[in-house]
């Protein structure tokens, strides 16, 4: 079955949000990980998200802005494959 568009192994993804750090995020709830695609071209995943912070980066008026002060430096974290930046 094919996966709905914008998801990535049945993961919602957050794209076309106003940032001008973030490009796209998607999260596992299952999982508690945290993917993000930034506009530079790096993708990092961040482990043992809870879900909440995840709630305040959607409602997050800057996204940058509480990635740095909730997510970033707070989470484990792996730097995955560097993409083409946007």
């Amino acid at each position: 079955m094919r996966q709905p568009r914008g998801t990535e192994a049945g993961l919602p993804r957050f794209p076309g949000m106003p940032s001008s750090v973030i490009r796209a995020y998607r999260y596992d709830e299952v999982r508690r990980r945290l993917d993000v695609d930034f506009v530079s071209g790096e993708v990092y995943s961040y482990f043992e998200v809870p879900a909440e912070v995840i709630s305040g980066l959607a409602r997050a008026r800057s996204k940058g802005r509480y990635f740095q002060g909730n997510i970033r430096d707070r989470f484990d974290y792996r730097r995955n494959r560097k993409r083409a930046p946007a």
